[in-house]
């Protein structure tokens, strides 16, 4: 199961504390709910069940950042979550149905790209309240712009990142959201210039997929990117094969390489039963049939 018994008695807990009147008993059993709800692993192989158990996971989660919104890890699993539930559930769900059914692709892809937005204002928030003029180094070309983040603040900035650009990514005809692109570039730069290898990959391949989104973006930056990351990963996670060949093969158009990195992918994730490593399988696969498509 998805959630131990622990989990259930700390989501109960979570919210009954979330009722009570303040205090600093009530605060103090508010962040020690919170410190270990930031620690709880989400990993679950079945898809459906995992739909269905982090939706109560993340409702709960916010009730309790509302009441500590400057609380790491409570912040960086709730912005994951809801970024995660957007892609695995939303965003690629649509891609799936589009060929038989418009109109449900385009509700889902507008379901997503409110749950990216949610997911990067939570996590901006956050950020904001702990790292000082965090905005305005994030929209200026200053020496501040490039200063790297604390390392506290790596994961979180990653996945309010990720949200920020899935958000970019789906809101194509509103110039408004899409103008915020070279500020979800500076975050995720920003985490870069910290720790190039966080999470096996996971940034660094970010970093290839927003340089390429760029309108003077660096074909061969990103391409250094995304090898960064099958690098740091030492080729054993199937994210970074899916980025690449997602990005910057299919921006190239050049076939043998979309089809090896996606093969790869597949073969690397094999016997791996957590939920990333499923979700990046299916999506590979997905991605070879459409292969005629996409060159």
């Amino acid at each position: 199961m998805l959630f131990s018994n622990r989990v259930v008695s700390l989501l109960v807990m979570a919210l009954a504390l979330c009722a009570l009147p303040a205090c600093s008993v009530r605060h103090h059993l508010l962040q020690q709910a919170a410190d270990e709800l930031s620690q709880t692993s989400m990993e679950e192989e079945d898809m459906g069940l995992a739909r269905e158990a982090s939706a109560l996971y993340l409702k709960v989660s916010e009730g309790l950042l509302r009441a500590l919104p400057t609380h790491w890890g409570l912040s960086q699993a709730v912005t994951s979550g809801l970024t995660q539930y957007a892609y695995a559930f939303l965003s690629l769900e649509a891609d799936r149905v589009e060929s038989r059914d418009l109109q449900q692709a385009q509700v889902l892809r507008e379901r997503a790209a409110r749950m990216y937005e949610r997911a990067k204002i939570q996590g901006l928030r956050t950020l904001e309240m702990n790292v000082a003029d965090l905005r305005l180094a994030l929209s200026s070309s200053s020496v501040k712009a490039s200063a790297p983040l604390p390392l506290q603040a790596v994961g979180l900035a990653y996945w309010t990142a990720a949200a920020w650009g899935g958000q970019i990514a789906l809101s194509t005809d509103s110039p408004e959201v899409v103008a915020d692109l070279p500020m979800a570039a500076a975050l995720a730069h920003k985490a870069w210039l910290t720790q190039p290898g966080y999470g096996e990959g996971a940034l660094a391949s970010l970093m290839g997929t927003l340089e390429l989104a760029r309108p003077n973006g660096s074909r061969e930056r990103a391409l250094r990117y995304f090898d960064q990351a099958i690098e740091v990963s030492q080729g054993l996670t199937p994210g970074p094969w899916v980025a690449k060949a997602e990005g910057w093969a299919v921006d190239q158009q050049d076939r043998p390489a979309f089809e090896a990195g996606l093969n790869k992918a597949i073969a690397v994730s094999k016997g791996k039963r957590d939920l990333a490593s499923q979700i990046m399988r299916e999506r590979a696969q997905w991605l070879l049939s459409q292969v005629d498509t996409l060159f």
